[in-house]
């Protein structure tokens, strides 16, 4: 019993102790007992030991004996394959002779390899010289399609590779599944002097697997950087596109093989050719949204800028925005890309900063406004959805437009999805200058708890609110258990009248933070009256003069990301 722990020992070791015993006999000239009934990982013949261990003279002991060269193990492999695996060359030649038929050299395992795949794979010059002459086909596949040469060539085997060229192995067939070949092999393992040996062979540089990728497009995909140089340089065409329409200039910018990429441009390769069926993704988009900077530097003074502009392209600020690169995005409105671009309709955005939120890369929202992106009052809503409440107000403050009628049903869902952390963004909006009678309309009153009701309701005259805000109300008293304060029955206070008065003369802008009613010639207790220091202190809100500081100091610093 095999000691627990005790490491196994390697391939070539591995055999029956009986077939130890009768290669031993063997050379003692007794008859050996061959036990097929023995279950080993891989159980030989032992006259396919005696070609695995290379002895020539057991070898032909056996075969003067009787011994059968056609015994396959329990992976199909029979003496010629351990003769031509372990580069036997002797024992491989007596086999050869010793075999019953000419077809016993094309033989094959149980995964389709012959002798000569084996000998490929190895690089075993001498055996496959031996079984070449014996016959053996250089374009025969294995079951997964894979030629001799496909394998010398994957292994790095030169002289192997030059040995079955010469023998007619077909440099442009098909070598694997997927329709790779000699050519896309050796250019993905970057074997330049077998790339070359491939092309003198007249192995054709356009040939394309079953994605219609070339052995140039390989390349650039891998960063194979000097075989691109060696196909490029005997004129594979730096253009070629794949089925889905990917460029080698695309793939080497997506993957981040900027050697690539500027060997490409420098022989011609088009930055402005479309790599995708909806044609409107060109490399340097490819590059923002990997993140690969170096590449994007090379693309932008190369790259036409109608990508930004027509409708149906895209511009590639919303490609850093959807990857998630600040830096990308910082260098592309640095370079003049516009942060306001064309709406995408691909992504389903209307502007690069509607991008930031449904992707929840809030840390691209002061880039985008340090370049002037605009605001719009749909950003409002997508604070409220994501509760990005600080946001809201900073948006505010930066003169984002109030909810409008034609995107108001959005925001009220929002908005109603965020009562319960109404504290931190509806002060602020009624604050600054939003209506509060648009608030009340059915799905709001019926939503919101007693005080979001009546917080909103302060900002407002109560006994005179229009015929469908009554009527709302009214309805709701009946159906639900909403008591509002007793001061609602009553008038409102001459001084509640004149603030609304008041606010209702000055525009929205000068709402917005607080800072213009601060400067006002008035004291400071109707400062605070006009900003409702005392309804806010009612409700527990923290009054606006903390929250306008707060504001200045996420203003006086853009890149405050953590804050924001």
């Amino acid at each position: 019993m095999q000691p627990i722990g005790k490491e196994r020992r390697p391939h070539e070791e591995r055999t029956s102790e009986r077939n130890r015993r009768n290669l031993e006999d063997c050379h003692e000239n007794k008859i050996p007992e061959m036990d097929f009934t023995e279950a080993y990982s891989d159980a030989c013949s032992v006259v396919g030991l005696a070609a695995r261990k290379g002895d020539i003279k057991c070898l032909q002991r056996l075969i003067k004996q009787g011994w059968s060269v056609d015994v396959a193990d329990n992976r199909g492999w029979m003496p010629i394959h351990e003769a031509a695996f372990h580069d036997s060359s002797e024992c491989l030649r007596l086999i050869i002779h010793a075999a019953s038929s000419n077809a016993y050299v094309k033989s094959k395992t149980f995964e389709g390899e012959t002798a000569l795949h084996l000998s490929a794979k190895r690089g075993c010059v001498k055996s496959a010289k031996i079984l070449l002459k014996a016959g053996a086909d250089p374009n025969q596949i294995t079951y997964e399609e894979t030629t001799p040469l496909f394998l010398a060539v994957e292994n790095g085997h030169t002289d192997v590779v030059k040995l079955l060229l010469r023998h007619g192995a077909n440099v442009n067939g098909y070598h694997s599944w997927s329709g790779w070949n000699a050519l896309h092999q050796a250019s993905f393992k970057e074997y330049s002097e077998i790339i070359k040996l491939l092309l003198k062979n007249e192995a054709d540089k356009e040939c394309q697997d079953d994605f219609g990728i070339t052995p140039l497009f390989i390349a650039a995909q891998y960063g194979r950087v000097e075989s691109l140089r060696i196909l490029a340089s005997h004129g594979a065409i730096v253009n070629c596109q794949a089925k889905d329409k990917a460029t080698p200039l695309f793939i080497a910018s997506q993957e981040g093989h900027d050697q690539c990429v500027e060997l490409l441009l420098s022989k011609g390769a088009n930055p402005n050719l479309y790599c995708n069926e909806e044609a409107w993704q060109l490399p340097i988009h490819a590059a923002a949204q990997m993140g690969k900077t170096t590449i994007l530097d090379l693309l932008i003074p190369v790259t036409d800028r109608i990508c930004e502009r027509e409708e149906e392209k895209v511009s590639p600020v919303y490609s850093a925005v959807y990857g998630g690169h600040e830096d990308c995005l910082e260098m592309l409105l640095r370079e003049g890309y516009s942060p306001d671009a064309q709406p995408c309709l691909f992504f389903e955005c209307n502007s690069p900063m509607c991008m930031t939120f449904l992707k929840q890369n809030f840390g691209m929202v002061p880039i985008l406004l340090k370049y002037g992106a605009t605001l719009t009052d749909t950003h409002l809503g997508y604070c409220l959805k994501y509760e990005k409440f600080s946001l809201f107000q900073y948006f505010l403050k930066q003169g984002c437009p109030l909810p409008s009628e034609a995107h108001f049903l959005e925001f009220l869902q929002y908005a109603v999805e965020a009562q319960q952390k109404y504290k931190e963004w509806l002060p602020f909006l009624l604050l600054a200058g939003f209506n509060p009678q648009n608030m009340l309309c059915r799905s709001w009153v019926c939503s919101v708890s007693d005080d979001i009701l009546n917080f909103t309701l302060e900002f407002t005259n109560w006994k005179k609110l229009s015929p469908a805000v009554e009527q709302t109300l009214s309805a709701h008293t009946e159906s639900s258990t909403w008591i509002p304060p007793k001061y609602f029955a009553c008038l409102p206070s001459l001084t509640h009248l004149c603030r609304l008065k008041i606010r209702s003369l000055l525009k929205s802008e000068c709402l917005r933070s607080g800072h213009f009613i601060y400067q006002l010639p008035l004291p400071a207790c109707l400062q605070h009256f006009l900003l409702y220091s005392e309804t806010l202190r009612r409700y527990g809100i923290p009054e606006l003069s903390d929250n306008h500081e707060y504001l200045r100091t996420v203003d006086s610093n853009s890149e405050d990301t953590e804050r924001i």
